[in-house]
């Protein structure tokens, strides 16, 4: 997941995403434009953008399949057969600092 455009602030809470992975095929395929607001409680079922806790400067996104009173959560992949790197391999993750996503960009098509 990389992002792009400016660090998050209380005038600009939207913050775009690029998907780079096929971990959540088919809801998001490679290459797609996500646009995310730090805004929003994390819910169960909600697509949500987060800082890889293993590798600074690297995102994630996952699906939300639990979220617990401590302040954490479950993720998990659409595609799970892609990538181990949900809460199978992470555990439980912090919620704080997360992108609740608002909006899916099509992929662009280029070519003839």
């Amino acid at each position: 997941m990389a992002p792009t455009g400016p660090s998050p602030s209380r005038r600009a809470p939207l913050r775009r995403f690029v998907v780079a992975d096929r971990s959540m095929e088919p809801t998001l395929v490679d290459g797609q434009g996500l646009v995310a607001t730090p805004w929003g409680r994390a819910r169960p079922g909600q697509l949500r953008v987060l800082p890889h806790p293993w590798h600074p400067g690297r995102w994630l996104v996952k699906r939300v399949t639990e979220v617990r009173p401590d302040g954490t959560m479950l993720i998990g992949s659409d595609n799970a057969g892609a990538t181990r790197a949900d809460s199978r391999e992470l555990g439980a993750v912090p919620v704080a600092g997360t992108y609740r996503v608002v909006l899916r960009v099509p992929r662009r098509v280029t070519g003839a």
